[in-house]
């Protein structure tokens, strides 16, 4: 809508306008898929309006069908775009150049002046931005962002991942000179205006290949049985100012993504890695939260507030575990003192209606040009729920503080993290499934589901079936995003809860940061965007899930691509009408046994409240969580796809079905065969 338009007329043409996303199909029409009521609309490719495939659109209804509810649309104006960036090759001519984009979504190509190839020659491949693109009529004018120099497929492919989420690969000229700009000195008169704490014991704890370290804890003895424990968390916001490029920039990317070779910052290294890394016996600007805690894990007091402090050393997880499980080592009084205080917190916490879920994260190991090599499994220890408990401590502090302030009866606007109860249509076949195991729910109260779910979880540790019902009984619950609207988080079992621990990678933290300060010198904030600021916060963490997905996706298939042909141990982790998926044991490796492989065995059928197929004339089953032995088959990079067959092992077959009667028979009445259970997702 044009800046020229009235404020009336243009609230009136507001009113005829829908806001959505448009999705465009390989056929190359589009649907503006519309969240609540009201249904999707249909456009036709001509109508699109410079709209392309995930961008946020406001489209006009042209027709409505009011027997069936269809509707078509031509799209009025572009609200914000998913990308800007795309990879694909470049063709020039003596006078002019096209970039065309590598994907299966229809797009224009981009015509590229030859004063913007930045060295770019005919053919190769590369990163373009659209710079331009006025009306329908005109292609859409770009630049070349870099030619991508990649020693193989993978790199692109990562790259691909990223860009095709929204997530640029590069911080543009003006951010990185900015980050560049900011002093490397801190100044005296900084120092005054914060509690200083670089006498107090201090350090980190990391992941062994860690970068930037955005947390430290530091401690110390007030008296017997009282201590002062400080959770310091990296201050972002002292550098990273409203308004500033850096900032306009770090809330588009609003999160850092993790690929398995690779870190796409939120932020450029110069601010995350540099300035405000707490890296051991250096002087950090930090925001604080200080506790004091007796040995029960009881708060006496806290404070929160803008500090100094000074890391005496960096532990990774590896060297904390090895002195809990040792009790030896440096500052051995003081890490098993956290952690003790850090399991009274654990059980408090579950004890008060957190739900115990686990789940298995696996790590690559990659050899020098990013080929994965090996795959192992992380283990969630002590070490990590050391750190973990802390940070819930802080963050679910500073959500209540900020909650408790009102200006005129309002409260300050603040970018909560929420968690809904579960859904209830995904509840119900869950707790019918759940019951063939001999488990029951109490779904009286919200509470009273969370305690059901924790004593399931309890009585399944090492029983074959506690996969599965772990993975199953994760996709009942709601999805965890950012809002301006506190309704607790349910998972947790907080009341009050935002992320405060981690601004060097999440923009919500610095958001966060910067309310609180708001509150703490007495001036609150109200920012009337607040709520938009967490939307838009929600959707690039999914998208960044999305790449992290996929990012790990490609690597598995890239490793079982060296492994055609071999065999391996298998659990079904998902079952569908069309097959069912497999997860190795060895790697977690996850692929699709198409019931098209299975027809010359016998004729499957779908039954969906036993997540199983079921064969109409043998009576076999394959349900999820059943062992299974799968041969790879295929492995296909450029769909991120692995196929694998069911290989029948009749000796196996028999040790499995009898470790199967013996383990899950007492716990079932129900009908057919059992099968030993595991975990993962159905996609």
């Amino acid at each position: 809508m044009s800046k020229k338009d009235k404020p009336s007329r243009g609230k009136k043409r507001d009113h005829d306008l829908t806001q959505g996303i448009l999705e465009i199909t390989r056929s190359g029409v589009g649907y503006v898929v519309v969240s609540g009521e009201g249904g999707d609309v249909f456009v036709r490719p001509n109508d699109f309006n410079t709209a392309l495939n995930g961008d946020t659109v406001r489209v006009k209804v042209t027709r409505e069908n009011l027997r069936n509810g269809k509707k078509e649309g031509r799209i009025a104006d572009v609200v914000s775009r998913k990308q800007n960036e795309f990879i694909g090759h470049i063709q020039i001519s003596s006078n002019f150049a096209f970039f065309i984009p590598d994907t299966d979504k229809p797009m224009p190509d981009i015509y590229i002046p030859l004063n913007k190839l930045n060295e770019a020659k005919d053919q190769d491949r590369v990163l373009a931005r659209i710079t331009k693109w006025d009306t329908v009529n005109k292609k859409p004018e770009g630049e070349i962002v870099q030619v991508i120099l990649a020693e193989h497929e993978s790199d692109i492919a990562m790259k691909g991942i990223l860009v095709e989420n929204g997530f640029p690969l590069v911080f543009e000229d003006d951010v990185m000179e900015e980050a560049l700009r900011l002093p490397d000195v801190i100044l005296a008169s900084e120092i005054k205006k914060r509690r200083d704490m670089r006498d107090v014991l201090t350090f980190t704890i990391d992941p062994v290949d860690a970068r930037d370290f955005d947390d430290a804890i530091s401690i110390k003895k007030i008296k017997a049985d009282l201590y002062e424990i400080g959770v310091h968390i990296a201050d972002v916001s002292h550098y990273v100012l409203p308004g500033s490029v850096l900032d306009d920039d770090a809330y588009q990317r609003a999160t850092s993504v993790y690929l398995p070779d690779r870190v796409n910052p939120m932020l450029p290294e110069r601010i995350s890695n540099e300035l405000c890394s707490l890296r051991p016996n250096e002087d950090k600007l930090t925001f604080s939260a200080v506790f004091q805690l007796n040995l029960k894990g009881h708060v006496k007091d806290f404070w929160l507030g803008k500090t100094v402090i000074h890391s005496d050393h960096r532990f990774s997880y590896e060297d904390v575990q090895e002195i809990i499980e040792e009790k030896e080592g440096k500052y051995q009084d003081e890490l098993l003192l956290l952690n003790g205080i850090a399991q009274t917190f654990r059980a408090e916490r579950f004890k008060k209606g957190a739900i115990n879920f686990s789940s298995t994260e696996v790590r690559f190991q990659l050899d020098e040009k990013g080929a994965p090599i090996g795959i192992v499994v992380k283990e969630s220890k002590e070490a990590h729920q050391l750190i973990e408990e802390f940070m819930l401590l802080a963050n679910k502090t500073v959500a209540e503080y900020v909650s408790k302030i009102k200006v005129n009866k309002k409260e300050v606007p603040f970018a909560y993290r929420i968690h809904d109860v579960p859904d209830e249509q995904k509840l119900t076949p869950f707790i019918a499934f759940a019951a063939k195991y001999g488990h029951k729910f109490d779904t009286s109260t919200p509470q009273k589901i969370a305690s059901s779910f924790n004593s399931m979880l309890e009585e399944v540790k090492g029983k074959p079936e506690q996969h599965v019902l772990e993975q199953l009984g994760i996709r009942t619950m709601s999805k965890a995003v950012y809002s301006s609207e506190n309704i607790g988080h349910y998972g947790l079992a907080f009341d009050y809860y935002c992320h405060f621990t981690s601004p060097i990678r999440r923009y919500p933290d610095v958001i966060v940061h910067r309310v609180l300060e708001s509150c703490l010198v007495g001036a609150p904030v109200f920012d009337k965007k607040m709520e938009e600021k967490c939307k838009h916060c929600s959707e690039m963490e999914r998208s960044a899930m999305d790449c992290e997905r996929a990012g790990n996706k490609y690597k598995q298939v890239e490793f079982l691509k060296d492994h055609l042909g071999e065999e391996f141990l298998g659990v079904i982790s998902g079952v569908a009408g069309f097959g069912f998926w497999v997860e190795t044991v060895e790697h977690k490796c996850e692929g699709l046994v198409s019931i098209a492989s299975l027809s010359d065995y016998d004729d499957f059928g779908h039954v969906e409240s036993d997540y199983s197929l079921v064969g109409r004339r043998s009576g076999r089953k394959f349900r999820m969580g059943d062992k299974v032995y799968i041969k790879v088959v295929s492995a296909n990079l450029t769909k991120r796809q692995l196929d694998f067959e069911w290989v029948l092992k009749p000796e196996v077959e028999d040790l499995l079905n009898a470790d199967n009667k013996e383990k899950v028979k007492p716990a079932s009445k129900a009908k057919g065969k059992g099968r030993e259970k595991k975990k993962n997702r159905a996609e």
